[in-house]
């Protein structure tokens, strides 16, 4: 144990005497704006640097897009393992807790939420954050039942129920709220109870989403009323309450549409194969400028060989990015050929330890290589951390198929004859996906979808529902 600690604490020692090392690390997580910036500014701080020119290709359909990767000179650059952070942090006391998660801003709103998360939690806590955040679907719910999650977490993180439910509750009621929650009801209750200030309705909306869900899902004001014992005006005032809150809080502060997104990556159908190639306009490349570095080897001062050494330094690390990113986007493509080949319902469960024992990485650096980095597919332009789906529990798919699935008996149920939960259930069981019931409805409300009694009556969507799909 001694001898583990004092490796530990020389290993620590090092990395924080290598700010090249940092810097590689972190140019592994900048998304494509970000990397821009930071080789603007890198160029204009080393005079020993220059953009290395494009070559001019031929046309896309005269000839496939190739990456070409460069591996050379790599000797230099630690091994694999060492661009992983050590449990314990750089070193004794050296990081706060947005560096354990990331340097600077993000388009991914789970990682802000950890970045915020970070300053108030413990580097334990932070780590269960990040377990429930791993395990919430796109719209920010959770896509496991609580009781299964919550036992894998205590036998993961060796922490008490209590205590690995304490931390869900600080994401629930976080910012923004209502993420990690188990279905709509939960979501939107967690939503009203941060609203700040005294809030006309918000009693009286707690019931509505206590006692009245299905009612609300149709619409039905009066039944509400009813229900509740309360007057119609004060219902209709409560359910536009509920109305103005967000049925998808883990997509808050997501980018609005992919259309301003560069994808890092492209990924063609050749010859009846997947290939991937870097996208040229999302991978600038630096080289050294020839005649300085020969100034500098020749008479060059200790100014500009610290120049030189950092512009060396530079320029692998940003090759190193490249080679990682491509690899790991190939070997995500190879697993998830089905799902580009036949859509949603072929996603396959995927987790950032198959793709880092894969590329013989660590799962941190998958994590941070596929963390604001879009692929450009016939299926459209997706962030690469989409990829990893959840396996759903005691089945051999994934919840972003079997919801898929869900969706699509649904669209293709008889009008008058709406398929009830349980008959949604049963006809995946033909298909060999055995969910329960309530899954099944936790999926459909995912969706946006109303009960069977509601479609049946031939309206239109719910509102809120709608909004939630």
């Amino acid at each position: 144990m001694k001898t583990t600690a004092t490796a530990s604490m020389q290993l620590g020692q090092a990395l924080q005497m290598t700010p090249q090392l940092l810097q590689s690390i972190r140019l592994l997580q900048l998304d494509g704006l970000q990397l821009e910036l930071e080789i603007r500014r890198t160029l204009e701080h080393n005079p020993l640097l220059e953009l290395e020119a494009e070559e001019v290709a031929a046309p896309a359909e005269a000839e496939p897009a190739r990456a070409v990767v460069e591996t050379a000179a790599f000797d230099e650059l630690p091994e694999p393992s060492m661009w992983d952070v050590p449990a314990g942090g750089w070193s004794e006391g050296a990081d706060d807790g947005l560096q354990r998660i990331a340097a600077g801003e993000s388009t991914d709103p789970q990682l802000r939420i950890l970045q915020r998360l970070a300053t108030s939690l413990a580097a334990d806590e932070l780590e269960i954050a990040a377990f429930w955040l791993e395990h919430c679907d796109d719209a920010g719910y959770l896509t496991a039942p609580l009781e299964a999650l919550t036992l894998r977490a205590c036998a993961r993180f060796d922490r008490a129920a209590a205590r690995v439910e304490a931390v869900r509750q600080r994401l629930l009621h976080g910012d923004p709220a209502g993420v990690a929650a188990r279905d709509l009801r939960e979501c939107l209750l967690a939503q009203l109870a941060a609203l700040p200030g005294r809030v006309p309705g918000r009693r009286l909306a707690a019931r509505i989403l206590a006692e009245a869900l299905a009612p609300l899902a149709a619409h039905d004001l009066a039944a509400i009323a009813a229900r509740l014992g309360r007057d119609e005006a004060d219902v209709r005032e409560a359910v536009r309450l509920i109305l103005s809150l967000d049925p998808r809080p883990g997509e808050a502060g997501a980018p609005e549409t992919a259309a301003a997104v560069v994808p890092d990556a492209v990924v063609r159908r050749i010859d009846g194969g997947w290939q991937v190639a870097l996208n040229p306009a999302a991978a600038p490349r630096v080289a050294l400028h020839a005649g300085y570095e020969r100034a500098v080897g020749e008479s060059g001062g200790a100014a500009m060989r610290e120049l030189l050494h950092e512009a060396r330094w530079f320029a692998r690390a940003l090759s190193m990015r490249y080679d990682t990113l491509l690899r790991t986007a190939r070997a995500i493509v190879e697993r998830q050929a089905a799902f580009l080949e036949r859509g949603e319902e072929a996603m396959a469960p995927l987790t950032l330890k198959e793709i880092a024992d894969a590329i013989g990485m660590h799962e941190s650096t998958v994590s941070r290589i596929t963390t604001g980095k879009y692929l450009q597919t016939p299926r459209g332009t997706i962030e690469m951390k989409r990829f990893f789906a959840v396996r759903l529990e005691g089945a051999s798919v994934s919840g972003a198929a079997v919801r898929a699935m869900v969706r699509r008996l649904i669209e293709a149920e008889p009008a008058q004859r709406p398929l009830a939960d349980e008959a949604i259930a049963a006809l995946l069981a033909r298909q060999g996906v055995r969910i329960a019931r309530r899954t099944v409805a936790k999926y459909r409300e995912q969706l946006g979808i109303a009960p069977a009694r509601a479609r049946g009556r031939g309206g239109c969507p719910p509102s809120l529902l709608a909004r939630a799909g």
